[in-house]
């Protein structure tokens, strides 16, 4: 899977699905900005997350300051057991709150 998609539900729930790689997260941060200031309570779901590496990483703290700074509070859904491996070797697996 190399595409990368990023959709919000009716629910307040954004999916990622494909690889949320260096080459990829990119094209995602405009469109999950915009999801996250109109939701900054949503639950991110990241269960079809095929591949991923430190930019993914990135781009969650990215969405959770923007949320924090919208007044809410991101939660993670499923995250991938490869990004919570870069979170706890930058020492920062705390801050992803999960459901």
């Amino acid at each position: 899977m190399s595409g990368t998609t990023l959709i919000r539900d009716d629910g307040g729930v954004i999916s990622l699905s494909g690889d949320l790689l260096f080459s990829s997260v990119g094209q995602l941060l405009s469109e999950g900005n915009r999801l996250v200031r109109a939701c900054p309570d949503a639950v991110v779901d990241l269960s079809a997350v095929a591949r991923c590496d430190s930019a993914a990483l990135a781009l969650l703290l990215e969405w959770m300051e923007l949320a924090n700074a919208a007044g809410g509070q991101l939660k993670f859904r499923a995250l991938p057991e490869a990004l919570l491996d870069i979170a706890r070797l930058s020492n920062v697996e705390t801050l992803l709150p999960t459901v």
